[in-house]
């Protein structure tokens, strides 16, 4: 994603809110804001919150945050990364984001625009990836060109590199999201829709709603999708390539 396209420093938006992978992007809006002359580092103006789940605590320490005076002349700006925005904490956070505040900015960095509320990403400048590029993709089209064993197999080595350490910079659930919307993209783009069942379009959004819900078992949804998915492999000429 080429993100400083996006931003011009003479004039930011109050809102930002950005689709994708955070490991990628806020190393990114780190770089701009360096360049912008705003210092991300040892400057209370300047604040990252990363966490797994957005919880109401946090949308309330947020607008707490948010509406204290900054310490000097510049812009407060804070990074926001989270896998999940719980609903409470949309709903809490929804007049903060409608009445911008003075010389403050915000970047949301989330894996799926579509776990917000609209009414909430109404209140942003959207930024999303181009769809169908990058190794999610690739991943995608290794996974629908195998048999149902092997892709569950697939699933337990894909599912399995998050360790309890990179659980809050990339949760399962977080990377299942990301891999569906990777394989719904791919099938959208490769695949005749003549040839291919809507119904399972449609048992692709359950598994996604079913991920956002806290407590919900990453492995044994994406173990469905699994088995659902049609076997191509004697159908590869239903692949645009």
């Amino acid at each position: 994603m080429n993100l400083i396209s996006h931003l011009d420093k003479n004039n930011l938006h109050h809102a930002y809110l950005i689709e994708g992978a955070r490991d990628e992007i806020v190393p990114e809006i780190f770089k701009f804001l360096e360049n912008s002359g705003i210092s991300t580092v040892g400057n209370s103006d300047c604040v990252w919150i990363n966490l797994d789940s957005f919880r109401i605590e946090d949308a309330r320490n947020l607008k707490s945050y948010g509406s204290q005076k900054s310490f000097s002349a510049a812009k407060k700006v804070f990074i926001i990364s989270a896998n999940n925005f719980l609903l409470e904490a949309q709903n809490s956070l929804l007049k903060m984001f409608e009445e911008p505040i003075e010389n403050t900015h915000f970047f949301l960095v989330v894996p799926d625009k579509n776990a917000l509320l609209k009414t909430l990403v109404s209140r942003f400048y959207l930024i999303s990836p181009t769809p169908g590029v990058g190794e999610e993709v690739e991943k995608a089209e290794k996974f629908i060109k195998l048999s149902a064993r092997d892709r569950i197999e697939f699933l337990k080595d894909f599912l399995a590199e998050s360790n309890e350490e990179e659980l809050v910079e990339d949760s399962v659930h977080s990377k299942s999201l990301k891999f569906l919307n990777s394989l719904e993209s791919f099938l959208h783009s490769h695949m005749s829709k003549r040839h291919f069942d809507t119904n399972y379009f449609e048992q692709i959004f359950k598994v996604r709603k079913f991920l956002r819900m806290p407590g919900s078992s990453a492995k044994s949804l994406m173990e469905s999708v699994a088995l659902i998915t049609p076997d191509l492999k004697h159908a590869i000429q239903l692949f645009k390539f």
